[in-house]
């Protein structure tokens, strides 16, 4: 955890969208706003955060899109909503609307989406960046490209991840 006091404005936040920002829903989608539920703490989580951090992205696999269970314009009005309710806008929020199977550059966890940030924001430093995801392939992500890493998780697992907490909120209050 020691790199928690090093982190500054010239850091750059990866946030996984479902299990960290909102509701995961178990064996299905959000493909709507009515779908789409904060998680306790996330708001003032993102005070904190956008103090600290001078870049922050969302990074989320949606193969909803690609399985056509919703379509790209319905996770837009998604994003909007979801950054709307969250009183904040991230600098980019990258998906991949690819299934599982096709191993895509751009679905997690391979580095697709992270390298297109960088290409967006040349400023950003994968090395002074932090990952925070609820899932292997998250922690994975982070790994692949020498992020730091937060397991959001209730679990005593950790998968490897740098910190584990078990919630955004809990991760924000360590750097406040």
């Amino acid at each position: 955890m020691s790199f928690i006091s090093e982190i500054d404005t010239s850091w750059s936040l990866f946030l996984d969208r479902d299990g960290v920002i909102n509701r995961q829903i178990v064996e299905g989608y959000v493909q709507n706003i009515s779908s789409f539920c904060v998680l306790e703490g996330v708001v003032d989580a993102m005070v904190i955060l956008k103090k600290r951090f001078g870049r922050i992205f969302v990074v989320t696999n949606q193969q909803g899109i690609g399985k056509k269970m919703m379509t790209i314009n319905d996770l837009q009005l998604i994003h909007n909503y979801m950054e709307n309710k969250l009183g904040v806008t991230f600098d980019g929020i990258y998906f991949s609307p690819h299934l599982a199977q096709e191993n895509n550059v751009m679905r997690k966890p391979n580095s697709g989406m992270a390298f297109q940030a960088k290409k967006d924001f040349p400023e950003v430093n994968f090395e002074k960046s932090v990952m925070v995801g609820d899932s292997a392939s998250d922690i994975q992500f982070g790994k692949n490209i020498k992020m730091k890493t937060v397991y959001i998780s209730t679990l005593e697992e950790n998968l490897g991840a740098d910190i584990v907490c078990p919630s955004l909120y809990d991760f924000a209050k360590m750097l406040s």
